[in-house]
Parts: C-alpha cells; structure tokens; sequence
C-alpha cells in the first residue's frame, strides 16, 4: 500500500503532461535492470529540469515532469575533478538517503546524520569519497579547506540522496554528489530540487534506482 500512495504523490507532481509508456527516453539503454530512473536535463547556466520515469511491462512512463532543479554553478561537465563546481553529466546508481531530519518515508535505506557525519573529501584518504562518522578533532582524514570534506548537518540536507559518482574513489575526481534541497542558488556539484518534492520522490524511489544527467536530449 506504501508504494501504491507514494506513486499517487509522485503523480501530483507532474508540471506537464507524463509521456505514454512506449516512448524510448534517451538513458533507456544505459540504466541496465533498473525501473526508476531520475532523468535531469540541463536548461542553461545552473538550470535544469528533472523527470521521473518508470519502467513496466509496457515500457517507461514519466510519472513526473518538469521539476525545477539547480545545478553546479559551472553548469555540467563531461569530467568532473574536485571543485569543478560542476554537475557530472552520464548514468549513476542512487545509493542511499540521508538527512539531519528523521527518515520521511524513504523507500531506500535512510542515515540521519548529526554534527560528527562527514562526507570525506580528503584526496589522500582511504576513505575518499565516503560517509564518516568521527569528532572532527579525530577524524583520521582532513576535515578543512581545502579538502573538499563536508559536514553533513547543514540545511541543504534535511533530506539527500547519495548520486553514486565515482564509485571507484579516484582521487581527485570528484566526491560528495547528492540530490538534495534547494535554497535557490546554485550548488557545487549537485542536483538540487524543491525540499517536500525531494520527500515525495524519495517515498516513491527503492534500491536499484538511477539519475542520469545530459544536456541535452
């Protein structure tokens, strides 16, 4: 019954008309198994739009359209390197949420955070790239400028989705990627959306689901 209302919700948020289920999007051949997929579309500067799509035996259907988003200040970018301040474009797993308020509903694995969850963005770190959890003066990683590390209990993350971004930790190439709420400005990297849609579609969002990001379609 959960996921019946949350899809109900989702619904509601559709700013057009949702597409009928045998059209292709764009990312259909590059998502794998996955039926949920998050499609941002660059409009400009540190604009954009995202729709959610749903695949059944039909095909996909968007079941919301036209979500207002921000993105890096720098626009996207096809190589995304440690404050770039731009939105890496292609096809990336959404691993888990997390947030400094209690878990809405969320249809994925949910971490509320407090004052002592980073987000490693120490390059030399083993644990570049990952949520920590530590006292900042005993954080075995860097926890200053110009490290690129982020304390999690910020106001942009009431609510946040991990975008899986270099999953394989390269140094250098890019750490703390999320969906999460917007204060209408651009971000440094993320995707940003109005914060109850962010609660809507993570009730409607489960394990497996994707965001792909473009300029263009």
């Amino acid at each position: 019954m959960r996921a019946v209302l949350s899809c109900a919700a989702v619904l509601m948020l559709a700013a057009v008309p949702v597409a009928r289920a045998d059209f292709e999007p764009w990312f259909a051949n590059r998502v794998g198994n996955a039926t949920q997929v998050l499609a941002v579309t660059g409009t400009g500067g540190s604009n954009a739009k995202m729709d959610a799509w749903e695949r059944t035996g039909n095909g996909w259907t968007a079941v919301a359209a036209g979500i207002p988003a921000k993105i890096g200040a720098n626009g996207l970018s096809a190589d995304s390197n440690e404050g770039s301040m731009s939105t890496p474009t292609g096809v990336f797993t959404l691993d888990y949420a997390f947030g400094t308020k209690p878990n809405p509903g969320s249809g994925m694995r949910y971490v509320q955070v407090s004052s002592n969850h980073w987000w490693d963005g120490d390059s030399s770190s083993p644990t570049y790239n990952t949520m920590q959890v530590c006292e900042k003066s005993r954080c075995p990683f860097q926890t200053g400028p110009p490290s690129g590390t982020e304390n999690l209990n910020i106001a942009p993350y009431a609510h946040a989705v991990v975008m899986g971004v270099n999953p394989q930790r390269t140094p250098g190439k890019g750490s703390a990627f999320f969906l999460h709420g917007t204060d209408g400005g651009p971000t440094a990297g993320c995707v940003a959306i109005d914060d109850a849609t962010l609660v809507k579609l993570m009730g409607w969002l489960k394990p497996g689901a994707m965001i792909a990001i473009t300029s263009a379609t």
